[in-house]
């Protein structure tokens, strides 16, 4: 059944606020590592403009399949799948932002460490909730074709998948396009880390705790947006 004029609007300025409350914090994240830069004389953390802009791959990718998955056609379909196909391959990259956290104390400069901390902090939260986002979109458009209990099971095998690939990135040093220019020699590295008894623990530790705290993250919000949704006229 499609949407009346009402919930249509409401769903426009859903999509309006989300957008220009993540724009909002990529501003504010730029000035303060901008400010940082500036004052320490020093490039130090410059890596975070980079991977909060791969951040927001995910994101324009989902919303082009959300958009693209309204109309039942053929070539609309193909786009879906293409866009579909570059947000699973870029998707790590949005929560991937939680990792910078290691680098914490390492830089030597002399600027505080609770603007450090507090800058982290707003990286990862932004490149988190981009990611929360584009799973969402992701979400619904699987479960309008396949049920809901399916794409529960396609948040949970994403989660999983996307921890796999910030292992990748963060600890055997890969990048997304890595998949598509060499993925023999990523498929190579990383079926030797599964199968070397010395590595598997912190494989399968990371992954799983990782892959166990997205997903928690995910249902609060999941739950808070539901919650905040409003109810159609006429429904209890």
């Amino acid at each position: 059944m499609a949407a009346g004029p009402g919930e249509s609007l409401r769903s426009h300025r859903f999509a309006v606020a989300i957008v220009g409350l993540l724009a909002a914090a990529t501003l504010v994240c730029v000035g303060i590592l901008g400010a940082r830069m500036w004052y320490s004389h020093t490039a130090h953390y410059w890596f975070l403009f980079w991977n909060l802009t791969l951040a927001w791959v995910p994101f324009v990718c989902a919303g082009l399949a959300y958009t693209f998955s309204t109309p039942r056609r053929t070539l609309v379909w193909l786009l879906v799948v293409l866009s579909a196909l570059l947000w699973l391959l870029f998707f790590p990259n949005a929560p991937y932002i939680l990792t910078d956290f290691l680098h914490l104390g390492s830089m030597g400069d002399l600027i505080p460490g609770w603007y450090d901390v507090l800058m982290l902090y707003w990286f990862a939260w932004t490149g988190l909730m981009l990611g929360v986002v584009s799973l969402y979109l992701m979400q619904e458009i699987v479960a309008h074709a396949a049920g809901r209990p399916v794409s529960w099971l396609f948040v949970v095998a994403v989660a999983l998948a996307g921890s796999v690939g910030i292992y990748l990135g963060r600890f055997l040093r890969w990048n997304s396009w890595d998949l598509l220019r060499r993925p023999v020699p990523v498929a190579g590295d990383l079926l030797g880390k599964v199968t070397d008894p010395a590595t598997q623990p912190r494989l399968l530790g990371f992954t799983l705790l990782f892959a166990a705290l997205f997903l928690f993250i995910y249902v609060a919000v999941y739950i808070f947006a539901k919650l905040a949704k409003p109810s159609k006229e006429g429904t209890p």
